[in-house]
């Protein structure tokens, strides 16, 4: 006669009670393992920097609620997967209850075995609906968990990476890096997904990461070990004539470890191979795009043909890296592939021929190749998963890369800045040298009082640009103190090309300040003043408008954003090289007209751009210089 497996009536609360005692061992185990990691692995502690503050602090107790509830739909999947395997063993006992009962001309064990086949029907429906709606669920959370994470950790890395300068003073470290853009979006994107080397996709569920993976791995396991345990029976070993009780169990432990063994040895090179991967094509990426920002330079050089012979020395090394990769996957995947193959036969071998003798039904003969193949697949995880790891390992290698170039970007000389009560510009022993140490300025000590203007000038390579960026607290090779205006906004640096920000003409015009904080009729009034009326009309195009907009052009936003910024201070490199002398005189006298109080520093080569200044600096080479009044007598000595 039929007799299920379970009861069924009573297994809700069995199993709700179930779900909350695993769940509890469950959260205890995976805080403390994770613990471990972040304070005795590499990796971890690599891991806990970048992102540890995601999970500390008041804030941080949503992101625990998100992490309990993904856990408990990694919990409620397992024990439906261990239902169902009752439940298919219910179904094929029926089959056979109901086989036996039509030989024997049974009509009571044959309706027996019909009504065991619908009960486990019925069983199989409602854990159907259950295992829908958890993957449904499971997927939302983790997909919401994964994309508020990501969030947090881009806005905290472009605020790291633009702190302090680090994104332009980084260049000036020991072991610069490539490609922190990528590594902002890219691996950003790899690093919160916790799949792999792999950005995210709405596909994936939290048994797809890492994390929850190796949770469900390990809790399967443990929930299957349990019934593989009661159905194992006692093996023979020939030779030796020994009995292993619980043998199919003991076999598959045996087998995993060693097939593990040997994948994680076979492996190992993956991570470094997978990092080097990102960093070959990063660099030709990054080469492709440089390209294509300076397409009109290169079409005018007709450079196509030392252009293609560049990008393929660049390409060469990603198919170099590409080819060792494969080899080594290949390797890897052949090892994983043979050894799950292997392992399909072996219960069926050592069940059959206990259910040919009767002592175990088909339904249990089932059950046991389930459950072998269920603890099989979680002992294999970490296994099969290991190439997954090493392209995380990778990403994790590059954000800690980041980090750590911005922290010693940061940690690089500056001049020391103080705020002026006065508003005026004070140089006390500033001294600016090559990274090599050679002497470009001397000690400078000078004083600009409200309203002066300076002109900087000498002969190309005297260190004129150098010095500026010095004063912009870019240079890491400078000395001295320089004491200014330190308001928001209230000095302002502009190099030769300005820059253009992403967005429409109001955000570009705008700049620093942000979009909308001037009002359209004195954003349109500025632009007139600086000869661009016919971009009056055009503040809400939304354009690339580094391109579109001319050097000149660009040039004269620049000086139409010093008139709406208004700063006490301002310092020009070259700021008005693309212009004609007439618009020169104008974008000048407009500033020297309306902000009259404003001092101004510039650096130039035309003798034009004197007239507009009181003041020169002359650099002279080998760090001397000479200070004095333009159009006076020859400049003194200071």
């Amino acid at each position: 006669m039929f007799a299920p497996t379970l009861d069924w009536s009573q297994e809700l609360l069995v199993s709700l009670k179930w779900i909350g005692q695993a769940w509890l061992i469950a959260a205890v185990a995976t805080l403390v393992i994770c613990v471990l990691l972040a304070r005795y692995t590499v990796w971890g502690r690599q891991f806990w920097r970048i992102t540890g503050d995601y999970f500390k602090g008041p804030e941080s107790v949503k992101v625990w609620l998100w992490l309990g509830l993904i856990l408990l739909s990694v919990i409620f999947g397992v024990r439906l997967s261990v239902l169902f395997t009752f439940q298919g063993s219910d179904m094929m006992t029926s089959f056979q209850v109901v086989a036996s009962g039509v030989a024997a001309g049974d009509d009571a064990i044959r309706n027996s075995g019909r009504d065991g086949f619908y009960l486990s029907m019925f069983v199989f429906s409602a854990l159907a609906v259950l295992h829908v709606a958890r993957i449904m669920f499971d997927l939302f959370i983790t997909q919401r968990f994964m994309l508020a994470w990501r969030a947090w950790l881009t806005d905290r890395m472009t605020g790291d990476w633009l702190h302090g300068k680090a994104y332009y003073r980084g260049r000036f470290i020991d072991d610069t890096i490539d490609n922190p853009d990528q590594r902002i979006q890219y691996d950003i994107d790899i690093f919160t997904a916790g799949v792999g080397g792999l950005p995210n996709t709405p596909a994936n569920t939290s048994t797809s990461t890492l994390l929850f993976g190796s949770v469900n791995a390990i809790a399967s396991m443990i929930s299957f070990t349990a019934i593989l345990w009661s159905l194992s029976g006692t093996l023979t070993i020939p030779i030796v004539n020994y009995e292993l009780p619980k043998a199919m169990f003991w076999i598959l432990l045996t087998y995993v470890l060693f097939a593990s063994v040997i994948a994680f040895w076979v492996g190992r090179p993956i991570i470094w191979l997978s990092f080097r991967n990102e960093k070959f094509n990063a660099a030709f990426r990054y080469a492709l795009v440089r390209l294509r920002d300076a397409s009109e330079a290169v079409a005018f050089y007709r450079g196509e043909l030392a252009e293609r012979t560049g990008l393929r020395k660049l390409f060469a090394p990603v198919v170099a890296n590409y080819k060792r990769w494969i080899n080594r996957m290949m390797g890897f995947y052949g090892w994983n592939l043979s050894m799950s193959q292997i392992i399909v036969v072996p219960p069926y071998l050592f069940q059959f021929p206990r259910f040919f003798s009767g002592e175990i039904t088909l339904g249990a003969m089932s059950q046991s190749a389930s459950a072998f193949g269920n603890i099989e697949q979680g002992l294999s995880f970490f296994r099969n998963a290991y190439d997954a790891f090493a392209g995380y390992r990778a990403s994790i290698i590059r954000l800690d890369g980041l980090m750590t170039a911005n922290e010693e970007g940061r940690a690089l000389p500056e001049i020391t800045t103080t705020a002026c009560k006065d508003g005026t510009v004070q140089l006390s022993g500033v001294e600016v040298r090559t990274p090599d140490g050679k002497q470009l300025v001397d000690p400078l000590d000078l004083h600009l009082q409200v309203g002066d203007t300076l002109v900087v000038t000498g002969a190309s390579g005297a260190g004129k640009t150098t010095l500026l960026r010095s004063l912009a607290e870019l240079w890491p090779y400078t000395t001295g103190t320089l004491t200014r205006p330190c308001g928001p906004n209230e000095t302002m640096f502009l190099s030769q090309m300005p820059y253009v920000p992403l967005g429409n003409l109001r955000a570009v015009v705008s700049y620093p300040n942000e979009e909308g904080e001037i009002d359209d009729a004195t954003l349109k009034r500025t632009l007139e003043k600086v000869a661009l009326p016919h971009l009056t009309g055009r503040l809400d195009e939304v354009e690339d408008w580094a391109k579109i907009l001319s050097p000149g052009e660009q040039q004269r936003i620049a000086f139409a954003r010093i008139l709406l910024t208004a700063p006490k201070a301002v310092f020009l490199d070259e700021s008005t090289s693309a212009l004609d002398e007439g618009l020169e005189y104008l974008v000048y006298n407009l500033i020297r007209t309306e902000l009259p109080d404003t001092i101004l520093v510039s650096v130039s080569h035309r003798k034009a751009v004197e007239q507009h200044h009181t003041h020169e600096l002359e650099l002279l080479g080998d760090g001397e210089w000479r200070f004095g009044r333009v159009g006076g007598e020859e400049p003194v000595q200071v």
